[in-house]
């Protein structure tokens, strides 16, 4: 059973920094997507961070010009961690904040599909 835990959200100023973290157990496919969306309320869950995995090795990132150049999506040494920093935030950054993954996905981006997800995290980023 893939399990997903998300840490590490919380309130700040805009132009601050956040580092998000993403406890991850009981994947067995190697080649999958995963990544970290967004949703605010009244919108879509957007992606903001998506990475392709092949044999344990991350092969190609996705961000939305959004948040191009100020959120950076890694991992562990280990793989078992997903971190997701964000800097110089902004207000329209605030939303829920959800770690998810899925071997079956055929785009990464699209929340549709995926099937596993975090319980979320709250972001918060004040003007």
């Amino acid at each position: 059973t893939v399990q997903l835990v998300e840490s590490g959200g919380g309130s700040v100023q805009a132009g601050g920094s956040l580092r998000l973290s993403c406890g991850v157990s009981g994947i067995t496919a190697n080649h999958y997507c995963m990544g970290w969306f967004r949703q605010a309320p009244g919108k879509e869950r957007e992606a903001v961070a998506t990475v392709v995995i092949t044999d344990d090795i991350i092969v190609s990132t996705h961000y939305p010009d959004s948040v191009e150049g100020r959120f950076t999506i890694s991992r562990d040494s280990a793989k078992s961690t997903l971190f997701l920093q964000m800097n110089s935030l902004k207000p329209e950054d605030t939303a829920m904040y959800y770690c998810t993954t899925d071997p079956s996905v055929r785009s990464c981006t699209k929340a549709a599909d995926y099937r596993y997800w975090g319980q979320g995290t709250q972001v918060t980023v004040s003007s």
